[in-house]
Parts: C-alpha cells; structure tokens; sequence
C-alpha cells in the first residue's frame, strides 16, 4: 500500500510541478515590415488644374503646391496623357530632387527658375529611387510631362512658361 502511495505521488508530481510552472511567452517570430506612414500609400486624387504656355504651346496641368501633394507627385498613378502635365511649386528657390518612387510612368522633368524660365530637363525613370537632382541651386518650380514630350515639342532650357494669370512667380505668389 506504501508502495501504491509512493507510486501515485512519483507520478503526479511531474503533473503538480508543470501546473505550478510559469507559464513563458511565447514571442511571434513573423517579420514585422516597418510602413513609413508618412510616404504616401497610393496615387492622389486629380489636383485643380491651371492653363500653362510652355513657349507657344497650351497645356492644362495639375497644381502639386502643399508639400503632401509635392512629396507624392505621381506616385501610384497608372498613366499620363501626351498632354496632361503636373507643375510643382517649391517653397523656396533651391537645388530640385526629383526622383521615381512608386511611379510607373516614364516622365520628363523641366527645373524652373523663379523668373518662369526652364533651366533644365531630364528623363526620369519608371521606379528609379535615384534623385535627379538639378545643377542650378535656384529652383522654384518643375513641370513633369510624359517622357520626350519636350523633345517631341521642341521645348529647351531658355523658354519661358506662363499661366492663364502671369508669370509663374505672380501665379503662385512666389516674387522673385
């Protein structure tokens, strides 16, 4: 009968010290992907549009001015027409940077003075992260076009772009 005791005891104990045992936590071993919430997710909205004369010719084209709609620019967006354009209003005169992120459109870029006069072009890219970065530190604005629509339409550094109201600089309240 001691024997029989000593035997029930032997073994419940490993029983009784398993559910007196801390229980540990088990932690999830899924890699976790940090999301920049600040980096637009998806395309914006269509932005208000302005009429612009690039040298003599007439385009209709989206206004980026709040730095939200600058930072996001094109991104996610799925087509551009031969004449659909967007203008970016820099808050400042600066060395521009524009680059590709999350945009699958082959685009153009004109670098702006603050008089209105296009001082540079450059081809950009489909998801190239590398900056385009302007050679003049005195930039107030860039027009993004369809890719070699500058070419096609024999724009170049030197002509000047005005909207509907003005000089860009008048526009969009930006005297230089």
């Amino acid at each position: 009968m001691k024997f029989q005791r000593l035997f029930g005891i032997l073994l419940l104990a490993p029983v009784l010290w398993a559910g007196c045992k801390k229980t540990e936590k088990v932690e999830n071993t899924t890699p976790v992907y940090a999301v920049d919430v600040s980096e637009p997710q998806q395309a914006q909205p269509k932005l208000p549009t302005i009429k612009l004369w690039v040298g003599p010719l007439e385009m209709n084209s989206e206004m980026a001015v709040t730095p939200r709609q600058i930072q996001t620019g094109m991104m996610f967006r799925k087509t551009m027409g031969e004449d659909e354009s967007m203008i970016f209003v820099l808050p400042y005169p600066q060395e521009a940077d524009f680059w590709m992120k999350n945009c699958s459109v082959p685009l153009s870029v004109a670098y702006i003075d603050p008089q209105g006069v296009i001082a540079e072009i450059h081809d950009l890219e489909p998801f190239n992260t590398n900056s385009v970065i302007s050679a003049s530190q005195n930039i107030l604005f860039a027009l993004e076009v369809p890719q070699g629509w500058f070419k096609r339409h024999d724009v170049h550094p030197g002509m000047t772009i005005r909207t509907e109201r003005g000089s860009l600089a008048e526009t969009f309240g930006k005297n230089p």
